[in-house]
């Protein structure tokens, strides 16, 4: 039987503080809560909101598979592999911290070339287990806005054989997957025992569930193939999942 837990936007995790805004779907940081660490193999669903000139300086990371979405504004990543860019939206960004890495995370593109702004940066940081602890860090990322205009539901990183995603991870049960909704037009989810669907912008309707809003999350365990439908266009980000964290 197929089971649909509805989370709803404020029912959420919440840290802030002067520089930022950010609602957990699971158990972060100092935010424990026994029963809610995970759903299938993801264990970090994030919204952040930084301010200009802030972000999060460098830190350490082991044995992740870290998937980072820019929804508005632009985020500056560098890492000690020296890697350094600009993330913005519709281009896919994936870490692998493997054995360790370190990296920022900060709103401030002026310091690689860009016009100095004060908008604020709103991403979405996603975290699964790899499949194997311990590899080499990685890093990849690459421009998919265009595909994503069509308003499909279109695989954005995954370590899946039966996907062709733009980015590669270290999970061979796991894909994130992404879609513009246009206004009136289904989108219809994969089927497979885990799924996480999460409302990024706009509102969705959802076979089963009803009416979704920005921030709104449905963990789906025991089979997909539910419909989406978006009145007015919508953008969600749903992560198929073939295991579980223990089995």
């Amino acid at each position: 039987m197929t089971d649909l837990d509805v989370r709803r936007a404020d029912d959420r995790l919440h840290t802030e503080i002067d520089w930022l805004d950010s609602r957990h779907s699971f158990s972060f940081g100092h935010h424990y809560d026994p029963h809610n660490t995970h759903h299938g193999v993801l264990l970090v669903n994030n919204d952040d909101v930084v301010t200009a000139g802030q972000g999060f300086d460098t830190h350490p990371h082991s044995n992740m598979e870290i998937v980072t979405w820019v929804v508005r504004g632009s985020l500056v990543h560098q890492d000690s592999m020296g890697h350094s860019g600009v993330i913005y939206p519709g281009l896919a960004q994936r870490m692998s911290a493997g054995t360790g890495i370190l990296h920022s995370e900060r709103n401030d593109s002026w310091r690689l070339g860009a016009a100095t702004h004060e908008d604020p940066v709103r991403f979405i940081q996603m975290w699964v287990i790899p499949d194997e602890a311990d590899v080499d860090p990685g890093y990849q990322q690459l421009e998919i806005d265009s595909p994503l205009n069509a308003g499909d539901l279109i695989p954005v990183a995954t370590g899946m054989p039966t996907y062709d995603s733009a980015i590669r991870i270290r999970n061979t049960n796991a894909a994130m997957l992404v879609a513009r909704m246009q206004p009136g037009r289904q989108v219809v989810l994969p089927d497979a025992p885990y799924l996480h669907v999460f409302v990024v912008q706009g509102e969705v309707s959802m076979e089963g569930v009803g009416l979704l809003s920005e921030g709104d999350a449905v963990r789906v365990s025991g089979g997909g193939g539910q419909a989406l439908l978006s009145e007015q266009g919508a953008e969600v980000i749903v992560w198929e999942m073939h295991q579980r964290l223990g089995g």
